[in-house]
């Protein structure tokens, strides 16, 4: 397929030095030379989707410009300015791989024949003896919308198994639960744009200097037109330092803290009680709930100061025009749902929600975390977030697919049920597209082993990642502008992404792999496709009359706005930046309250393990690094994790910062650089989660789960530090959770495929 024309620009008539140190790789575009065009598209990394340029010079990517998109008005992050690199990297995977020789055997180059007749020979026989519902497919939201929507729809039609779901339940989903049942409807409230307007910004549980170092300019604009700035966080963050307030709050226990805020605001007749008695249901509930939560209280449980809760509180709560922001210090939790609806709580209670510059907002860590949600790819879900056990929602689909509605499979497990499954056997195979679980899933000793146990794992990845490493077969696939289609940022806004290069080598589009999968199994009457033009048309019929509308969004329209925001009914309509100015998304227009009663964490220090881990990103690297760690100038900011703890801590244990020391949870050891700073709580353990193999975090994270969205602990673990001259301790080689059917009760409350819809929540939208 030849790239499009239509979508270039043309390059500015001037030169650039850009010539590389030394001989670039084979294969690498020279940098010395003036570009033929600039193609507009946008970053590939978080889920701000900066706009940008690509410079292309005879077919190949060879450097970037920012561009001036609404959202990010002309500014790139590191990782932004250097994504481009990945195109022509000499890591990439440019042919079919097939492991010969059985599972001890080698990777070794394949055709593309040989590789697909392998896997679907395989799935076939494995399915006649099993069952459809022995294969699983785990995909991922970094992905464009057209793909992501065709691999739930390859895992249903073309394969017919119930399991699918994607890495995004590892990021969002708590946040997701938490504003369906809220609101009736998962997602941000209001653009990026609206930042500017709050008179207050309250952060909770977000690094966004780092994180999001674009959307941190909409902070700073806010600051400029005089906000006040509260942060609340274990460690004093780039963001913190700046603030007007910081709570260092013990991981996992911002409930107590957010409770004792909505009781101060209560106590000081700051409730807009007008809002409330219109727009929303559960009060009273609510502010009996939270009367228990004293500043002092919160205190105890939190470790924040009580006259700082209170100072908080009515900072918040005296703004004509306050905004929460949020992220995944809280949502990943055993209780992330819950902590996401203590906020909304509090916005709700100061009427908030649905105000220009004001509610509440989710921070989207991925690339197209918002979009990878919306349209079917996720266990529960069906295009257009509908649900896959509503009778009306599977028939609408089915007549969109064209096949029988009862063919459609129900739910199957979330992603780390998943895991469960194949550790038992009822998963014998699993197609893993653009993830890497073995970086992003909890106890990752555990999910290697249920890898390793698969007959057949089949990997489609640019990058031989720490799971790929693991596959049967990989098959080689296209990175983000190699290609075309759409993302949905953070804001819930629609943009491009344009193609500038063709895939190196022998390797595929995603899309058109998938498709050339379903036609070799016998389904290729339901994958007709021959342009992504064609899948997104199909997603937009697939999504009308659905919570996420997009049958009204055109690429052309995406172009001439800058992007649209859905729903977007029809295309005569301008989509809709800014939600519940006038109702909510239940069926009676109003909001609902929820009381939220604190309950620690699945793990809690004590004994041999003192410390509370905590885990994150840095500005440097994204999601597992398996990106990001291939980029010179990226990795060599941030070449390998370490563990940061406070000096009161480390003079207690004899650490001196820059020495290697070990690191415990009642999961295992890793051995890591000390990094001892006064800007973490002196009882917290924080280490960056980019990094694979023996640097991973997630071999010492804990696996429970919160009961609703399934997503895991990754925030909180009791933990132990120690100078490596210290024996390990017994815990190194201590208890692990046996994924066995006896003991999943213990770890996943619902039957794995039972639904997950609480009864009070109303429309089953998530």
């Amino acid at each position: 397929m030849s790239v499009n024309k239509d979508i270039f620009q043309p390059a500015r008539d001037f030169n650039y030095d850009f010539q590389s140190a030394g001989q670039p790789p084979p294969g690498w575009a020279r940098a010395d030379r003036l570009p033929d065009a600039l193609v507009p598209t946008h970053c590939c990394f978080c889920g701000v989707q900066c706009g940008m340029y690509l410079r292309v010079a005879d077919g190949q990517v060879m450097g970037v410009e920012p561009r001036d998109s609404p959202h990010n008005r002309g500014s790139l992050c590191p990782k932004g300015v250097v994504a481009y690199q990945q195109v022509n990297h000499p890591d990439r995977l440019t042919s079919p791989l097939l492991r010969r020789g059985g599972k001890g055997g080698r990777l070794e180059r394949a055709t593309w024949n040989e590789a697909l007749d392998y896997v679907v020979q395989r799935w076939r026989a494995l399915q006649a003896a099993h069952g459809r519902d022995a294969i699983a497919v785990y995909s991922g939201s970094s992905m464009a919308n057209e793909k992501c929507y065709l691999m739930g729809k390859f895992a249903r039609v073309g394969l017919g198994t119930r399991h699918i779901d994607y890495n995004g339940r590892l990021c969002m989903s708590s946040a997701a639960v938490a504003y369906a049942r809220a609101f009736g409807l998962d997602r941000s409230p209001l653009p990026m744009t609206d930042i500017p307007l709050a008179e207050c910004l309250l952060v909770v549980g977000s690094n966004v200097a780092e994180c999001f170092p674009i959307a941190t300019n909409w902070l700073w604009r806010a600051r400029d037109n005089g906000a006040r700035l509260i942060v609340i966080d274990p460690r004093e963050t780039p963001t913190a330092r700046t603030a007007d307030l910081w709570l260092p709050v013990r991981p996992g226990t911002d409930i107590a803290v957010l409770n004792a805020m909505l009781r101060q605001v209560v106590h000081d007749d700051l409730v807009d009680e007008a809002y409330v008695g219109e727009r929303t249901v559960g009060w009273e509930a609510v502010r009996a709930a939270v009367e228990p939560y004293t500043p002092e209280e919160a205190e105890r449980i939190a470790g924040v100061p009580a006259e700082r809760v209170v100072a908080a509180a009515r900072l918040y709560g005296q703004a004509a025009r306050s905004l929460i922001l949020h992220a995944r210090g809280i949502e990943h939790s055993s209780h992330g749902v819950d902590n996401c609806l203590a906020c909304i709580n509090l916005a709700l209670a100061r009427g908030q929600v649905g105000k220009p510059g004001s509610g509440t907002t989710m921070l989207t860590g991925q690339g197209n975390g918002q979009g990878g949600r919306e349209v079917g790819q996720k266990a529960n879900q069906l295009p257009g977030y509908r649900h896959i056990d509503q009778p009306e929602d599977r028939r609408f689909i089915a007549e969109v697919w064209g096949i029988p509605v009862e063919e459609l499979p129900w739910e199957g497990a979330a992603a780390p049920e998943m895991v469960q499954l194949m550790a038992g056997g009822q998963i014998k195979s699993c197609l893993v597209a653009c993830s890497n679980l073995m970086v992003s899933l909890p106890d990752n000793a555990v999910v290697q082993r249920a890898l390793q146990d698969l007959d057949l794992l089949v990997v489609l990845d640019f990058f031989l990642s720490e799971t790929a490493e693991l596959a049967d077969v990989v098959l080689p696939c296209s990175v983000w502008c190699e290609d075309e289609g759409t993302t949905t940022n953070m804001e819930g806004r629609v943009v491009k992404i344009n193609q500038a290069a063709e895939p190196p080598g022998e390797a595929r589009r995603d899309w058109e792999i998938i498709a050339e999968l379903a036609r070799r199994l016998g389904r290729g009457q339901y994958f007709p496709y021959r342009s992504v033009r064609e899948l997104w048309d199909e997603l937009r019929r697939a999504s009308r009359g659905g919570v996420a509308d997009y049958a009204g969004i055109t690429w052309e329209k995406i172009d001439a706005q800058g992007g649209v925001f859905w729903p977007c009914p029809s295309e005569d309509h301008p989509g809709t930046p800014r939600l519940f100015t006038e109702r909510f998304a239940h069926p009676d227009g109003k909001a609902r309250f929820f009381p939220i009663a604190y309950t620690p964490p699945a793990e809690e220090p004590g004994g041999e393990y003192p410390f509370r881990l905590t885990s994150g990103r840095v500005v440097y690297h994204y999601l597992s690094g398996n990106q990001t760690r291939r980029l010179g100038f990226l990795n060599s900011q941030a070449p390998e994790p370490w563990v940061e703890l406070h000096p009161r801590a480390a003079a207690r244990l004899g650490i001196s910062d820059g020495e290697r020391v070990r690191v415990r949870t009642p999961r295992g050891a890793m051995e890591l650089k000390a990094v001892v700073a006064p800007t973490i709580r002196p009882d917290t353990l924080f280490i960056p989660f980019h990094y694979g193999h023996a640097q991973a975090v997630n071999q010492l994270t804990n696996p429970a789960v919160d009961p609703t969205a399934k997503i895991p602990e990754y925030k909180v673990c009791a933990a132990a530090v120690e100078r490596l001259d210290v024996p390990p301790g017994p815990g190194v080689a201590g208890p692990r959770v046996n994924f066995t059917p006896a003991t999943a009760p213990k770890m996943f409350p619902y039957a794995v495929g039972e639904s997950r819809t609480p009864p009070e929540a109303e429309g089953k939208v998530y």
